[in-house]
């Protein structure tokens, strides 16, 4: 689906909605919305309104907003662009990780079907972006890894992060001097009364406290361990 077909306001709320609960977070309202695109409630409302009348939300006053069929296609579109511009700005145009979010936002809207079909194929049609979100598939297919949870939510054991939260530049950055990326391996140990996370880092000889708000953003799956309790070095 193109989503040139409707307005870029109209891209980046449906975009906003379905990322909303891409990671099992519960549906967006329109205050979390309105926090989101940073604006008003009542513009929300009024934005949201014209969405449901184009067929492309199901809003109710007072209820989370969710999408209809056609709108998902055209939030999976958009997340799609959106995923690969951030991959070729950091693997082609050497970006960090925590510059892209902004640049892919404004550049999302401008690029062409043609465009976007040719940075897939350049860069060997990639299955997930810089911060390990899943890039859709061209006919919409999102694949998710299985058993993937928060950092801050695990018991102690050997993990591999997953995904890391591009919501906040500062935050990825400072992941990034910890040492903490998609493909990270880490041996928790406990969690402390903050809700920070206490780790090994990928064999380090000492354990380190990952503070809360930085373990919120990491996403993990468990690492099978081999016969010796070790952790594979070719696990997924």
């Amino acid at each position: 689906m193109d989503p040139s077909e409707i307005t870029p306001v109209a891209q980046d709320y449906l975009k906003a909605i379905w990322s909303a609960t891409e990671w099992g977070d519960p549906p967006i309202t329109t205050k979390g919305l309105a926090e989101r695109m940073g604006t008003t409630a009542p513009n929300v409302t009024d934005t949201v309104k014209r969405l449901a009348l184009q067929g492309l939300v199901e809003y109710r006053p007072y209820r989370p907003v969710t999408l209809t069929a056609r709108g998902e296609q055209h939030a999976i579109a958009m997340v799609r662009r959106h995923r690969l511009l951030e991959t070729f700005l950091v693997s082609t145009l050497g970006y960090a990780w925590e510059e892209v979010h902004e640049e892919a936002e404004r550049l999302e809207h401008a690029a062409s079907e043609a465009m976007i079909e040719r940075i897939d194929a350049r860069l060997g049609r990639p299955t997930a972006d810089p911060h390990g979100d899943p890039i859709p598939t061209a006919d919409g297919a999102v694949r998710h890894p299985p058993g993937t949870t928060r950092l801050s939510g695990t018991t102690p054991g050997v993990y591999r992060s997953i995904r890391v939260s591009d919501a906040d530049p500062r935050l990825l950055a400072r992941l990034r001097d910890q040492g903490i990326a998609p493909g990270t391996t880490l041996t928790v140990t406990g969690h402390d009364d903050d809700g920070g996370t206490t780790a090994v880092l990928d064999g380090e000889p000492e354990p380190v406290v990952i503070p809360a708000e930085e373990s919120r953003a990491v996403w993990v799956t468990p690492v099978p361990l081999a016969a010796d309790g070790s952790a594979p070095a070719d696990s997924p």
